[in-house]
C-alpha cells in the first residue's frame, strides 16, 4: 500500500478540506512495539513539537506476546512525555486475535481501558472496528489493514481527533 494512501495521510486531506492548517506527520515505524515507541518519543517530540498526538500503538506487542504490564507502561511513558511537552494524546485501541487466549486478550484489551481512565485520555476501544473481520479490508495477512480500509479507519478515528483540535484551539 502506498502512503498516500493511508489513514494518516487521508488525515491530511481531511484537515486542510475543513480549514485546518495542522501538519499531520506520521512518526510511526513498520512493526514498532510500545519499547521502540518509548524510546523514541523525547526525539520525535524534539523534532515536532506537535500539540496533538494520536497514539495508536500495542498491536506489535500483542502479536509478540509481550506482557501486557509491559506495554501499558511503555504507553504511560508516551503519554506523560508527551503531555509534558505541552501535547494532548488521544489513544486508539488496538485488539488482537483470538488465539492468543482468552487471559491474555482481555489483559491486553484493559491496557487501553486503564489508560484511559487512569490518565483521563480520551480514547477509541477498537479502531479497526468494522475492518479487521473483513477479508476485504485486510492484506493478505489477516493483520494489516488494505488500502480500501484507510478511508474506514479515517471515519473510525476522526469524531475524536475533531473533538481534540477543537479543544486544543481553545
Amino acid at each position: 500500500m502506498e502512503v498516500d494512501q493511508s489513514w494518516v495521510a487521508l488525515l491530511q486531506t481531511r484537515l486542510q478540506g475543513q480549514g485546518y492548517e495542522h501538519r499531520v506527520v506520521n512518526a510511526s515505524i513498520t512493526g514498532e512495539t510500545t519499547e521502540g515507541g518509548a524510546a523514541r518519543i523525547a526525539q520525535a517530540l524534539n523534532t515536532f513539537t506537535p500539540s496533538l498526538i494520536v497514539l495508536e500503538l500495542g498491536g506489535n506487542d500483542g502479536l509478540r506476546g509481550i506482557p501486557p504490564n509491559r506495554m501499558k507502561a511503555n504507553l504511560q511513558t508516551i503519554i506523560q512525555s508527551s503531555r509534558s511537552a505541552g501535547a494532548t494524546v488521544i489513544l486508539l485501541g488496538i485488539r488482537i486475535p483470538s488465539n492468543y487466549g482468552p487471559r491474555y486478550i482481555e489483559d491486553f484489551n484493559n491496557v487501553y481501558r486503564e489508560l484511559a481512565s487512569e490518565l483521563n485520555l480520551p480514547w477509541i476501544e477498537f479502531f479497526m472496528q468494522g475492518v479487521a473481520l473483513n477479508d476485504e479490508l485486510m492484506q493478505a495477512d489477516g493483520i494489516h489493514p488494505n488500502a480500501a480500509a484507510q478511508p474506514l479507519l479515517l471515519d473510525n478515528a476522526w469524531p475524536i481527533i475533531s473533538t481534540a483540535l477543537t479543544l486544543t484551539e481553545h
